[in-house]
């Protein structure tokens, strides 16, 4: 099945890199559940030799991530985690990373409690204003580290100015786009070099797969990444792989009713008299407002918000609700709710977390897709309690 070369979003998230099994005739990819592939002699193979360099589920979503960011090439990996690692692992030592100053935890623990004593070095900056970003880069400087939006204080980076600054000084740009989505945001189109998912989050949508990809037009950087994706083993399993090919299908429909959700739920935050501050890019008080429907399709269904009261009453906060769950992560079709301070955020020094804002009374919520009454409900309630 050849998609045509202007086909629209939706209908790639659904057939861009997959054909039906030339065996069966099946229309969903099979999981090819093998650690190895019969060659007819030796060297002598059908483009497969040993499934942690090349598997064809893998390779069928490789495709499909690629198409919904117009990239031409996609590499997954285990993880967001791992993906990110890779991306470092094309690094030497003694190289420099620009990096945003407010981004998901898990992404600092890794830069400052392996890779900088691996001998890498990591300067944190406010992005929001571009100036920040060409003041920070030294003669060593390989990477610019865009997340936009940002994790937990939903901050927008213009994807197109800190690219233009990377590009004029040969210094490669990568845009974490988990929060966005290619539904919602496509950074190589704005001139990065690179565009990385967390797909655990909303291409996997569902809460029941943990993985990641990088995608890229560079060549190099997909040769590269492609080596480190072998040799250090990082690969998802032909089962995530396949759930992750599910998922996608559906991106589109979902992201249409996460957005269509989060603005009600932004709106009754900033309403509400027991909310102090509330950050959501669809609101206009947010002040990257105007760059949001510049450089995205919407503002995504991340909100985060500080409760008066401090702790204790964000703790409480956090108990009363029935619908938005309690846990970490982000993306499914369930709502959840978290306090990155104690959560996902955790392995940020205090006095860090505080100066980007991070304090004992924000709350991040993902915004689910289910009944918006009863999420409003669900929502006043608790903050009633």
């Amino acid at each position: 099945m050849k998609l045509p070369e202007n086909a629209a979003f939706a209908t790639r998230c659904i057939h861009a890199g997959q054909v039906p099994d030339p065996t069966t005739g099946a229309i969903m990819t099979p999981i090819y559940q093998t650690s190895t592939y019969v060659q007819d002699g030796p060297g002598v193979h059908k483009g497969y030799v040993y499934a942690r360099g090349h598997n064809p589920t893998r390779d069928a979503v490789q495709r499909n991530l690629a198409s919904l960011e117009g990239a031409a090439h996609g590499v997954c990996f285990s993880s967001g985690c791992a993906a990110e690692s890779a991306i470092a692992m094309c690094l030497d030592a003694g190289d420099h990373v620009v990096c945003s100053d407010d981004v998901y935890g898990g992404t600092f623990r890794l830069f400052d409690k392996i890779f900088r004593r691996l001998g890498m070095t990591f300067t944190y900056v406010d992005m929001t204003n571009a100036e920040n970003v060409r003041a920070a880069i030294t003669d060593k400087t390989k990477l610019i580290w865009i997340e936009t939006p940002t994790n937990p204080m939903l901050k927008l980076v213009d994807i197109k100015a800190v690219s233009a600054i990377g590009t004029a000084k040969g210094i490669t740009t990568v845009v974490d786009n988990t929060f966005a989505t290619p539904y919602l945001q496509q950074p190589l189109a704005l001139g990065a070099d690179l565009v990385l998912h967390s797909t655990t989050k909303y291409l996997g949508g569902h809460s029941d797969v943990i993985g990641g990809a990088v995608m890229t037009n560079n060549d190099d950087w997909h040769t590269r990444l492609k080596f480190v994706q072998n040799a250090a083993g990082g690969v998802p399993a032909p089962m995530d792989s396949f759930l992750l090919l599910r998922s996608t299908k559906t991106l589109h429909v979902r992201m249409q009713r996460h957005v269509e959700n989060a603005r009600v739920i932004a709106d009754l935050l900033a309403h509400h008299p027991e909310v102090a501050k509330v950050y959501y890019p669809g609101l206009e008080s947010h002040p990257q407002h105007a760059l949001m429907k510049q450089q995205m399709r919407g503002p995504g269904a991340m909100i985060s918000f500080v409760v008066k009261g401090g702790l204790e009453k964000s703790r409480r906060l956090l108990a009363s609700t029935k619908l938005f769950a309690c846990a970490e992560s982000l993306g499914g079709v369930e709502s959840l709710i978290e306090h990155p301070a104690i959560m996902t955020h955790a392995s940020i020094p205090k006095e860090q977390r505080e100066a980007i804002g991070i304090d004992d009374g924000l709350i991040r919520v993902s915004v689910g897709i289910e009944d918006i009454d009863d999420l409003v409900a669900d929502l006043k309630a608790a903050l009633a309690a």
